[in-house]
């Protein structure tokens, strides 16, 4: 759908596809091969979006629902192109670098969008958010995370690539901007961890 179209999909809330099902299954065996002890209670987290919260069931968890992992909300982006914000923008614009309150307040607005299968979903078009206020929020899933790590538990959230990998960033205490280095691809994990006192990725896009 929208992935596949180009389309910028922050907070509108859009089923997974087909494909995006069998992916998810996928995803569900390699987690689960990874971590043959499971997770446990408590310890999985997902996005209140719905394509977070059927990636997670699909691949055989049972998630409790975590605001803080919801997608980047793009704002005045959400559900158009880059082609479309260009015209519209009337030049060229770009998520990392301008961020959703760089376009203009008059492409704000709510709007149907039609999906393939004719489900009709609600976008909106507000404000969004910066980069560094998703960079603040994320704080909060790493500070549920952080107690049942240091207790011996594995902790698994469930999510979108910009959040996760911006959230990446957050848990290495590096400037958020580094996150557009991290390249995480559809229903594919990683692991954060703890390594002789510092915090570092052990695993990614596996």
């Amino acid at each position: 759908m929208w992935s596949e179209s180009g389309q910028h999909t922050g907070r509108t809330d859009i089923p997974l596809t087909a494909e995006g099902e069998r992916q998810a299954r996928d995803a569900g065996t390699r987690i689960q091969t990874a971590f043959p002890q499971g997770f446990g209670e408590n310890c999985v987290y997902a996005s209140p979006l719905k394509r977070a919260q059927q990636t997670a069931s699909l691949a055989g968890f049972a998630p409790r629902t975590l605001p803080a992992l919801a997608e980047w909300d793009y704002g005045r982006a959400e559900g158009r192109t880059r082609q479309t914000i260009a015209q519209l923008h009337g030049g060229s614009w770009e998520l990392w670098n301008d961020g959703p309150d760089a376009l203009s307040p008059t492409m704000e607005g709510d709007w149907t969008e039609t999906l393939p299968d004719g489900e009709q979903v609600p976008v909106h078009n507000g404000p969004g958010e910066s980069l560094s206020d998703v960079y603040d929020r994320v704080q909060q899933a790493i500070d549920q995370a952080v107690p049942l790590m240091e207790s011996g538990h594995s902790v698994l959230f469930v999510a979108h690539a910009h959040v996760l990998r911006i959230l990446t960033a957050r848990w290495l205490g590096v400037d958020p901007h580094f996150a557009r280095l991290l390249r995480l691809d559809t229903a594919h994990y990683s692991i954060l961890s703890v390594y002789k006192g510092d915090r570092v990725i052990e695993r990614w896009n596996c």
